[in-house]
């Protein structure tokens, strides 16, 4: 079996579920250790094998962990990489669990982009069944948008809040996420 058909094979099979829960803003998210878990049994029944390593990248004065996830079978391989910023200061967390979570997004990234894991939900998972949302803790939705740690956390946070919010609360939700986008799409500039 050819390396990219090994490699289709793990991502076909592949099954990583959202299956840790944010009780402050209220959704499901998946980790980069539950995926690694999910695909380590693939790769060993495919004979291939990943490595995932972080840099740091400062960009407009601000710090970036960048991940890269890498898949081998010794004689070909393929890589993915991702971009998650530090916050300047985050509550309750010294430099070191800063850099962490930083991290820990950065690899959960590369490595949904390595294995072709989409946050898409089927339509029985987003249905309504003819119900309104009630709506969503806006305070908190806002906050956990602004402190987003990069433009694909940003995403996913953005999707769950706008299936979950009511109707009045969408203009809202739309232009937190428009000034955070905003805010990636320029540390990218500067980086460039």
């Amino acid at each position: 079996m050819s390396f990219y058909a090994k490699l289709n094979q793990v991502q076909t099979k592949l099954n990583a579920p959202k299956d840790a829960y944010n009780s402050f803003g209220k959704y499901k998210y998946r980790s980069a250790e539950s995926i690694l878990q999910a695909v380590k049994p693939l790769l060993a029944e495919t004979g291939l094998v990943l490595t995932i390593a972080d840099s740091i990248e400062v960009h407009g004065g601000r710090t970036y962990i960048k991940a890269t996830a890498t898949v081998t079978d010794g004689e070909h391989s393929i890589h993915c990489t991702a971009l998650a910023r530090e916050p300047h200061d985050k509550k309750g967390m010294d430099d070191s669990q800063i850099t962490g979570a930083a991290s820990s997004y950065a690899r959960k990234y590369a490595l949904c982009g390595l294995f072709a894991i989409d946050d898409n939900k089927d339509a029985d998972a987003t249905n309504t069944h003819g119900q309104e949302s009630k709506g969503i803790n806006m305070p908190d939705t806002v906050r956990a948008l602004k402190e987003a740690q990069s433009l694909e956390n940003l995403q996913a946070i953005f999707k769950e809040a706008w299936t979950a919010a009511a109707k009045e609360q969408r203009p809202q939700i739309k232009d937190t996420y428009d000034k955070r986008k905003a805010d990636f799409e320029a540390a990218q500039e500067t980086a460039s």
